[in-house]
């Protein structure tokens, strides 16, 4: 029997979104039921809203969620109901050639629901990222839930379902960042940030965070930041080659994703050192680079994905390290919310004045 609940749709693009009635199957095989009880504003979910993911609308919204199993279905182990769960949008599969390959952070066929979220009329809904968490009730493959310590609060335990580990892994995992190296993160939102507090715990002596807001530069210092740089009024290359005796970082991450925080992050590298792209670009945006400063500089350029994460072994960790006062997911949550508020999380989300709003259901 489907269920009704209450969930925020994308009708169109560019519209803003509706809080709408919509029905949710039972779990069919492989597939748990999670009651929702926490979801972030990510600007994953804006995107969605604005055609910049793809034209498969109507879109359910909401991927970032922490929430308890309500009910399983056939074929399922591991989980219960009652289980707490952080959702994931990585489900590793096992069988392609990338998770065959000992690499299941890039699994090329992750899991997802089989059974379509629907609008009363029975128009399927696209769930965002394939999880669909602005709702009351959302459906999910069961490799999406990831079950971890109860005592984390979901407000906070939810991000980890997409920013927070999508920064922490880009510095921890994409960028490797080791005892004692130097790291500058250009973009202080919350994907910035993290990778900011993973490269603090992952043991860099130098952490420069990068950006043209003060606030969020100063924001930045508690989660690790030991040097800040405007860069609206200020050379960031020049500035993070002075923090770093003249040299560059060794690991430059670039949470912004634009052309030229990307340039910027090739240069602040020291010679042979390794620039993250983690910040999502828009479709249409080009990178022109001399040749020569490719082969001279070395070193190497990467995207990560989620932040290379496993979260079947990360997520409980981060939640332990969360826990014991190490990782502090408390400080990304600005403020929580309504579900009717997410339009206007939305703009607040662009004007820089939050880190992460959060829905409480």
């Amino acid at each position: 029997m489907p269920h009704e609940v209450h969930a925020v749709v994308a009708a169109k693009q560019g519209a803003p979104v509706e809080l709408q009635t919509i029905l949710v199957p039972d779990p069919g095989p492989g597939e748990v039921l999670v009651a929702v009880q926490a979801c972030g504003v990510c600007h994953t979910d804006l995107h969605y809203r604005d055609g910049a993911i793809n034209d498969a609308f109507p879109f359910l919204l909401g991927h970032e969620a922490a929430g308890v199993i309500e009910s399983v279905g056939p074929g399922v182990t591991g989980l219960a109901p009652g289980d707490y769960v952080v959702l994931a949008w990585r489900a590793p599969c096992g069988n392609c050639r990338s998770c065959r390959r000992g690499r299941p952070w890039y699994c090329f066929d992750s899991g997802n629901a089989t059974q379509p979220m629907t609008l009363r009329d029975g128009t399927p809904l696209a769930p965002a990222l394939g999880i669909g968490a602005f709702a009351e009730k959302t459906l999910v493959a069961a490799g999406q839930a990831v079950k971890v310590d109860p005592n984390a609060r979901p407000e906070a335990a939810g991000l980890l379902g997409c920013g927070v580990m999508a920064g922490y892994g880009a510095a921890v995992h994409t960028g490797a960042v080791g005892s004692g190296d130097t790291v500058a993160v250009i973009g202080c939102g919350g994907v910035g940030n993290a990778a900011i507090a993973g490269a603090s715990i992952a043991g860099a002596r130098r952490v420069i965070a990068v950006d043209i807001d003060d606030r969020k530069l100063d924001g930045a210092t508690r989660f690790g930041a030991t040097h800040t740089v405007n860069s609206r009024g200020t050379d960031p290359v020049e500035a993070v080659r002075g923090l770093t005796g003249g040299h560059g970082a060794d690991v430059v991450i670039d949470a912004v994703g634009r052309p030229e925080t990307y340039r910027q992050a090739f240069y602040m590298r020291d010679l042979a050192g390794t620039l993250v792209q983690v910040g999502v670009p828009e479709p249409d945006m080009r990178i022109e680079l001399p040749l020569i400063d490719l082969f001279s500089r070395g070193g190497a350029l990467k995207s990560s994905w989620y932040g290379d994460c496993l979260p079947s072994r990360d997520f409980p960790v981060l939640i332990d390290r969360y826990l014991s006062g190490r990782l502090d997911l408390d400080g990304f949550v600005t403020e929580t919310i309504a579900l009717d508020e997410v339009e206007s999380a939305f703009d607040k989300m662009r004007d820089g004045r939050v880190l992460r709003s959060v829905v409480v259901l």
